[in-house]
């Protein structure tokens, strides 16, 4: 007799409050370490670092205000979401094929890595310069460096995933006339996909951290310009609000990655 019956695990509640309560503690104890800015006890001065009410207190603001940097929240946190999906999702679409075609045909092999291999060291802030040159600071150099930096770990995590394959399986489609395509499509390449699964989150990664460093460094508008804004006036709680803002905004792109993921994987199981 079969069981179609879906089995549930919940957390007990401990494990569940555990997460909220050390968030709650951290916040309370950063709150009393801060004082005013001319504080003079053991208090660090909000001049130095700014206390959790004056940060929330500012982003509420600025989602309205677009004082002093000329746009409100939403607009910076848009213009990095933009810049970054676009460049993740070129990462994507390029990296994914070739590391899949390095790891299985050797001519791409042979004709890709030598030229990967001298690229894959220079990190991406290395081309911000060239990038201002031949694009500007508008989207395109942005999207231009945050792809440099995504199809790295896309190419070098399918092309270990292929290269992983169990060979037993490989010389058992081989004895039953499976063709090299055929042998890539129905093993490698399904074989590949936990390393492929990897490669998102990594990219993802180095895509929103690449972002926030080609803004600090050359752009009119997004969450790393509202940092550099806030360090060219001195006010910590500007740039501490763009860096809480890239936080929450990595954490829900890594949240919709994560649900992808879950979602694909448990399709393949069925």
């Amino acid at each position: 007799m079969e069981c179609n019956e879906k089995v549930t695990y919940r957390k007990p509640m401990r494990l569940r409050i555990l997460p909220v309560l050390s968030v709650c503690i951290f916040l309370g104890v950063w709150q009393i370490c801060v004082g005013p800015a001319d504080s003079n006890d053991w208090r660090v001065p909000s001049t130095l670092l700014s206390s959790p009410y004056d940060i929330l207190s500012l982003m509420f603001d600025k989602l309205t205000n677009p004082a002093p940097d000329g746009a409100v929240l939403m607009e910076h946190a848009w213009t990095s979401m933009q810049e970054a999906f676009l460049g993740y999702v070129l990462a994507l679409i390029v990296g994914l094929p070739l590391g899949l075609a390095m790891g299985w045909f050797t001519t791409v092999r042979g004709l890709v890595r030598p030229i990967f291999e001298i690229i894959r060291p220079i990190p991406p802030v290395a081309w911000i310069p060239l990038t201002i040159f031949w694009f500007g600071i508008g989207l395109p150099g942005k999207v231009f460096i945050i792809w440099l930096s995504g199809i790295v770990p896309c190419v070098i995590n399918t092309y270990t995933g292929v290269r992983m394959t169990n060979p037993v399986h490989i010389q058992m489609a081989r004895t039953y006339g499976a063709s090299d395509w055929q042998i890539f499509t129905s093993i490698c390449v399904p074989s590949a996909l936990p390393m492929v699964f990897g490669a998102l989150q990594i990219a993802l990664a180095y895509c929103w951290v690449t972002l926030v460093a080609a803004e600090l460094l050359a752009a009119d508008k997004g969450l790393g310009y509202l940092i550099t804004i806030g360090r060219m006036l001195g006010r910590t709680d500007l740039v501490m609000v763009g860096m809480v803002s890239v936080g929450i905004a990595g954490a829900i792109i890594g949240f919709i990655i994560d649900k992808i993921e879950s979602r694909l994987l448990a399709g393949i199981r069925r």
